[in-house]
């Protein structure tokens, strides 16, 4: 058994405050009966599904001393996260099963929930054991199950801005069910809201708003003090976190063309990478059967045109296709570009960026998604532990 660092063991100890739970909504309404298809290929879709989701922390370091605007910025994120919506609004929308066995992702502007929480360590004590770091993360991306006979009431994106004590550290953490947005979808719309943020809070700076001040009067733990809750950072370690481990690898546009035939079809790309994954992995025993996540491409300027298929199948590849796909690279969760996220005029100094699959057993998880215009993908392997 490895031995626990004291600062690990400190780490552990800690508690996360939650001060505040809000609902950002689009600042525009968006116009009735518009959804996105989450095609099945084999319904119904089994409810450890609906939990898979993508967790994203990024951490970020104070400008020095106790922040004085800190409970400001969460009513300037709430404002910006708001804005950003009204281009994206199926990031705020909620998933619907439909007659057929599918699902949808109905855009009804009922938001993404946002909570302001407080942690009892700073960012370095927090961050040291990098090793348990990644079960202690989900203390600062909450999650709550989708319930799969009643969707409409879970929200399937969640966002928490968490300050650290001491020099105003702080970190932006989410987590986004992956039949609502893949790992590249969501970084690029974390990045439009970044841009939105800084946009807004200049704005706020030169002609500040009197009902933001407001609010942030109103939020602030010294004035309020009642909290939500308080919860041990440690207890949050149960939901399937460490339980899988996930590869990404760029399919150029003859590797993917050599993987789908040109049809549409990408069992034989998503045995490829299987096969990649388990070896870099040092897996010996492979995974027998895929759940394999398509994202198409949206066309034109509808940013909705594109749907998500989703299919289970076997692992072995079909014929010789998987030769075809010995030009993956593996590439790194940095090509999501999330290092880039600026906030406060800040780059994160450091990102986590997983999946976690909500007990999906000894399945595999592969995930495609469309990188540009010119046919390339990215392709997410997740194999089991």
């Amino acid at each position: 058994m490895a031995a626990t660092t004291p600062a690990a063991a400190a780490a552990a100890a800690h508690v996360v405050h939650i001060e505040a739970v809000q609902t950002a909504v689009p600042t525009r309404v968006v116009e009735p009966g518009r959804t996105r298809l989450v095609a099945v290929a084999a319904p119904p879709l089994p409810a450890p599904a609906l939990q898979r989701r993508v967790r994203a922390v990024l951490y970020y370091r104070g400008a020095g001393g106790a922040a004085p605007g800190a409970w400001e910025d969460g009513v300037w994120v709430k404002e910006s996260l708001s804005e950003a919506l009204a281009d994206h609004p199926e990031m705020a929308g909620r998933l619907r099963r439909r007659a057929d066995g599918s699902w949808e992702v109905k855009l009804n502007d009922t938001g993404v929930r946002l909570l302001q929480a407080t942690v009892d360590a700073t960012l370095d004590e927090f961050l040291a054991g990098k090793g348990a770091l990644a079960r202690r993360e989900a203390a600062l991306a909450p999650w709550t199950d989708v319930n799969a006979d009643d969707p409409d009431m879970c929200p399937p994106f969640f966002m928490q801005l968490t300050r650290f004590q001491g020099d105003g550290g702080y970190a932006v953490g989410v987590s986004c069910a992956l039949v609502l947005a893949d790992p590249l979808t969501l970084a690029r719309f974390l990045l439009s809201w970044a841009r939105t943020h800084a946009r807004i809070r200049a704005q706020g700076k030169a002609t500040p708003l009197p009902m933001a001040q407001y609010l942030a009067y109103f939020q602030r733990p010294e004035t309020t003090r009642k909290r939500v809750r308080s919860v041990p950072i440690d207890s949050f370690a149960g939901d399937g976190d460490g339980d899988a481990e996930t590869v990404l690898f760029r399919a150029g546009t003859a590797a993917a063309a050599a993987a789908d035939g040109g049809h549409g079809d990408h069992r034989a790309l998503a045995a490829a990478c299987v096969d990649k994954a388990s070896e870099a992995l040092g897996k010996k025993d492979k995974v027998s059967r895929l759940s394999v996540v398509v994202v198409d491409a949206a066309g034109g300027d509808d940013s909705l045109a594109g749907k998500t298929t989703i299919e289970t199948c076997t692992a072995s590849p079909g014929g010789g296709a998987a030769a075809g796909c010995a030009s993956l690279e593996a590439v790194q969760w940095s090509e999501l570009g999330l290092e880039e996220l600026v906030l406060r005029d800040s780059k994160p100094v450091h990102v986590s960026c997983s999946i976690v699959t909500g007990g999906g057993g000894d399945e595999g998880l592969i995930v495609v998604m469309p990188d540009d215009g010119a046919g390339s993908l990215l392709v997410m392997a997740t194999l089991p532990k």
